[in-house]
């Protein structure tokens, strides 16, 4: 089975880019599954239900969040009755929503998609690695699952990287979201699962992390706030992980996507 993971939606860019780009992707590298960050999506926080919608309709079948997940209020509704979309599995249990659920392609091959929320340098949360492990193991690779993906949106690689040796040989793809910024440490584990810590974002990266660069600039060099941050709107890039399983579920391809804008390229296959 082909998969692709795109990293964080960055506002109005990265929508531009997941629109303009995602439909050849699928179309040209035969993907059977595709799951898109969408947790900056709308204005870069959150997403409203018309941009949930419009990433569906570019092609995502199932949309994570992370941290910003309920910064727009119609979330909660949409939410609670949408299935494909996900927030963090290990936030409070009065949250709506759910944070894991089984899909199936046109094909009839069952993936798991799993979305967890670090805890380093981030707001206190319910710890996600008893999370993910009750996830995984109500659904084990090879026998319920076809493919388990894990969506670990945190903010230090060392967490990140931490959760795919912890998910080694029970999972397909552990990624990382989060820091918007794509790392070059993808590989396959010993026990089969691929580990990327970042899969990067979708959007401008002629900006700092996603937002036009003068704010952010100021911010760093006076130490005083002048303005508020607004995200990027120029040339987008798509940017994100491809993998291939083999019967068993396991891994036996990664390789980073990356097409548009000023990063530069690299395709799967």
């Amino acid at each position: 089975m082909r998969i692709l993971f795109l990293g964080d939606v960055m506002g109005r860019a990265g929508r531009d880019a997941v629109q303009r780009y995602l439909p050849g992707l699928k179309r040209d590298y035969n993907f059977d599954f595709v799951i898109v960050n969408g947790e900056n999506a709308s204005h870069g926080r959150g997403i409203t239900e018309k941009h949930y919608r419009e990433l569906l309709d570019a092609g995502a079948d199932v949309i994570t969040l992370g941290d910003h997940a309920f910064d727009q209020r119609e979330t909660l509704a949409v939410i609670a009755r949408e299935e494909t979309l996900l927030r963090p599995i290990n936030m409070n249990a009065v949250a709506p929503g759910r944070g894991s659920m089984m899909y199936e392609t046109s094909a009839g091959q069952r993936v798991l998609v799993i979305n967890a929320l670090g805890r380093v340098f981030m707001n206190p949360i319910d710890d996600p690695f008893a999370a993910v492990d009750d996830a995984l193991n109500a659904c084990p690779l090879g026998d319920v699952a076809d493919a388990a993906i894990v969506d670990f949106h945190a903010e230090a690689t060392s967490e990140m990287q931490g959760m795919g040796h912890f998910c080694d040989g029970r999972a397909s793809l552990v990624v990382g979201t989060h820091t918007h910024i794509p790392t070059a440490d993808h590989r396959i584990l010993k026990g089969g699962t691929a580990l990327m810590s970042d899969a990067g974002m979708c959007g401008d990266y002629d900006s700092v992390i996603g937002m036009q660069a003068d704010e952010p600039v100021h911010r760093f060099v006076t130490g005083m706030t002048k303005d508020r941050f607004t995200p990027a709107e120029g040339e987008p890039s798509v940017c994100g992980v491809a993998i291939e399983t083999g019967p068993d579920g396991l891994c036996i391809y990664v390789a980073p996507v990356r097409v548009g804008g000023s990063i530069s390229e690299a395709l799967p296959f």
